[in-house]
């Protein structure tokens, strides 16, 4: 098919769009609707104004293999050869998945255009044409490599001038394709509501009308059995604005869970992701392996991982802008190198920084699975994934590109009551944690605060004595400069009305993401430090340390130059935090930097139980001297 007929045909469509939707659907409106949100790469690619580039010398685009993961795998690196007589510095080449890129209606859903939008659907990754091929705007020949995922749909490569702000389509690719599209894929793992109780969640392609899911799992060694799966999705009507309901919208496939239960503490398991067709015939994935949570109050080496706000990157460079998140892959490739020295995972919110870019989803999952599928990977909400103006979010601000928390809740199982209200509690050995929602209303008399009382009361110390809580945005304290601004070192009304749960129940640690580096607080009570020990805490619980670890990957946060009193440790860098419980009466911090994964910070805290009870400052009841 020629290039101009290829343009007359997607401007057919594009006019289609036109008379089914009122024409005042597409004035700008205020100039917001296509404004960058936060620095994701795709924001900056102005899609809707794409106009057809018109060449008197044909170009060609060509990419291969034409067939990906015939083997089975779930990634392949492809090729894309370009020869453009007229080449540019600013020409760039969009990944489009599913390739037929602009089959479908514009959304209008209030994104408004002084013009009719000649595409509407964001590509899933970019690149410059000369980003490998130095010589490109000499020679007008380009190759380009692409790491691409199965993401349930065919690839199209197409070649654009004009930069990212004004891009003109010069010419489309062939398609390619993964072997099977459709292939259950990235499992991530989770606690269930009960201690011996393991959930694992994946995406595939098959609805239920098609396939019916299960996992096949067993102890190592011993038979397996097939316990079935649940199935979620969503569509572009429960995205709550744009992009994720324009041009951010991507079908998100199927999210299955299956709920592995009565697991015997410690013990290594099996398992593989399938769908039995109506054939009779069944699809697998590859075999997985995990060890079974340990018994509550089990006196065992348990170890803890901890880190927020991590985003993700492209290993074959694409969407380079700003480079958006250069921390992400260090921190994950640190992780999985010491992945067996690890027992569970806490990613305390900021995810993909996908901001309504549904594509972005499944790239997460693919880079975090060496993790999710081995360990628990348990997540809290972060602004990035629920915040949008008039949804019910704490905040009225549109950090979640109009996800609203639906792909974060719906991709990622977590033991809570309502997955819509992202606070919960779970146990791990002779830890005890209580993840707030930050997203939603903490305070006094609220709803969540009720639920962090009762999470907080629920440790048995006696067996669970490391009670840990965490949150996304700063509950507690930090040296960050927009808070110091403000003069508040948190966020406005967060220990107001929670440090007195804290000391009531002697939280031992705090932890937040949000603010994007490392900080560690001394033993805090009553806005006070109460320890001056800075390494090696021991004997009765007298406050609780807060800690920033939002270094997990997205771009750094600048610290106020001002002496906070709290602060013992900064540190403007990636990195994450390990907890070493040895026993009920040792546990060792470590903060380590994800670019080599050495510990830069530390301490130790060394106590009985009788230290936990005992009375400090008000927090015991009067007593009385009757006998």
């Amino acid at each position: 098919m020629g290039v101009l007929v290829l343009f007359s045909l997607v401007l057919l469509s594009s006019l289609i769009c036109l008379v089914s939707s009122s024409s005042s659907h597409y004035h700008m409106h205020n100039k917001k609707a296509h404004e960058p949100i936060g620095e994701q790469p795709l924001s900056k690619i102005a899609i809707h104004k794409t106009v057809p580039a018109l060449r008197l010398h044909p170009t060609s685009i060509k990419a291969s293999p034409l067939l990906l993961g015939v083997k089975g795998e779930d990634t392949e690196w492809v090729n894309v050869e370009v020869q453009n007589p007229e080449p540019y510095a600013d020409d760039w080449i969009g990944v489009f998945s599913p390739s037929k890129f602009n089959d479908s209606i514009c959304e209008p859903n209030g994104q408004y255009y002084d013009e009719g939008p000649y595409m509407c659907t964001a590509p899933i990754k970019y690149k410059f044409a000369n980003f490998e091929s130095p010589n490109y705007t000499k020679t007008g020949k380009a190759t380009v490599t692409f790491q691409l995922i199965n993401q349930r749909a065919d690839f199209s490569f197409v070649l654009f001038t004009g930069g990212l702000e004004k891009p003109q389509l010069v010419e489309v690719s062939n398609y390619i394709a993964f072997a099977n599209p459709k292939a259950p894929l990235y499992p991530r793992l989770a606690q269930g509501k009960s201690w011996d109780e393991m959930t694992v969640t994946w995406t595939s392609g098959y609805n239920i009308d098609e396939a019916i899911p299960l996992v096949s799992w067993g102890g190592m060694g011993h038979p397996q059995k097939m316990s079935p799966a649940g199935t979620l999705t969503f569509k572009r009507s429960s995205m709550c604005g744009a992009p994720a309901r324009t041009i951010g919208w991507r079908d998100p496939g199927f999210i299955h869970t299956s709920f592995l239960k009565e697991l015997w503490p410690n013990m290594e398991y099996t398992y593989k992701l399938g769908h039995l067709l109506k054939n009779g015939s069944y699809v697998w994935s590859k075999t997985y392996t995990f060890r079974a949570s340990p018994y509550p109050g089990q006196d065992s080496l348990q170890r803890v991982v901890i880190f927020g706000d991590t985003g993700k990157a492209e290993r074959d460079g694409s969407n380079e802008y700003a480079n958006y998140q250069p921390g992400s892959l260090n921190t994950t490739d640190t992780l999985v190198k010491e992945l067996k020295d690890i027992d569970i995972v806490f990613h305390i919110g900021d995810l993909p920084y996908a901001n309504g870019y549904l594509s972005q989803w499944d790239q997460f999952t693919a880079m975090t699975e060496p993790i999710a599928s081995t360990v628990p990977y348990m997540i809290a909400s972060g602004n990035h994934e629920r915040d949008y103006p008039n949804t019910g979010a704490f905040y009225d601000t549109d950090d979640s590109g109009g996800e609203c928390g639906v792909p974060a809740e719906t991709m990622y199982y977590v033991p809570a009551e309502n997955r819509a209200k992202f606070w919960y509690s779970t146990d791990y050995g002779m830890f005890h944690f209580c993840i707030a929602d930050t997203e939603h209303d903490w305070r006094e008399g609220s709803e969540q605060y009720k639920f962090i009382e009762k999470c907080l009361a629920s440790a048995d110390r006696q067996k669970q004595p490391w009670l840990i809580f965490a949150a996304h945005r700063v509950l507690g304290y930090s040296s960050n400069d927009w808070y110091a601004s403000e003069g508040s070192f948190e966020e406005p009304m967060g220990r107001e009305s929670l440090q007195r749960l804290w000391q009531k129940y002697k939280v031992d640690i705090a932890f937040y993401g949000h603010v994007h580096n490392y900080e560690r607080s001394c033993q805090i009570y009553q806005n006070q430090c109460v320890n001056s020990e800075t390494s090696a805490y021991s004997g009765v619980v007298n406050g609780t340390i807060h800690v920033v670890v939002g270094g997990g990957g997205s771009h750094l946060s600048e610290f106020t130059p001002l002496d906070t009193f709290f602060s013992l440790y900064k540190d403007y860098d990636y990195g994450f935090v390990k907890l070493t419980a040895f026993n009920h009466s040792h546990l060792l911090f470590e903060y380590k930097k994800s670019s080599n994964g050495k510990v830069y910070d530390s301490f130790t805290i060394s106590r009985d139980y009788k230290d936990v009870l005992a009375c400090v400052h008000d927090g015991c009841e009067p007593t009385t001297l009757a006998t």
